[in-house]
């Protein structure tokens, strides 16, 4: 298995982000250069174990948060990350998103059947 380090530096970026944090903030934080946050957040550069979970202490979220996308369990960061997502919408917004969804997952049933045959 390899390490998608692309999607690793993406889940860095957003919770910088969402945190209000610029690069150099979180270099700062990481004990990392802003050169080296910069190339982890595109996925330039392989990060070490030491500097992950400086980053994600930094950033105060644990390191599934950042490896989700690597580790085969992480339902619960997943479904976290869900509830971030439709957290702020209105009743209405829930409803059509629910709707989307019991769509989306009618569709995949389907498509998994059609491949099972």
């Amino acid at each position: 298995m390899s390490i998608d380090y692309v999607s690793i530096g993406h889940r860095v970026r957003r919770e910088r982000k969402r945190q209000n944090l610029t690069q150099q903030v979180l270099a700062e934080l990481s004990g990392q250069s802003t050169t080296n946050i910069s190339h982890i957040e595109r996925g330039k550069t392989k990060l070490s174990l030491p500097t992950l979970v400086n980053i994600a202490n930094a950033l105060a979220i644990s390191a599934d948060t950042l490896l989700c996308e690597n580790v085969e369990e992480t339902k619960y960061v997943l479904e976290d990350e869900l509830a971030q997502l439709v957290g702020d919408c209105s009743t209405q917004e829930m409803r059509a998103i629910i709707n989307i969804v019991q769509a989306l997952k009618a569709s995949l049933y389907m498509v998994r059947e059609e491949v099972q045959e």
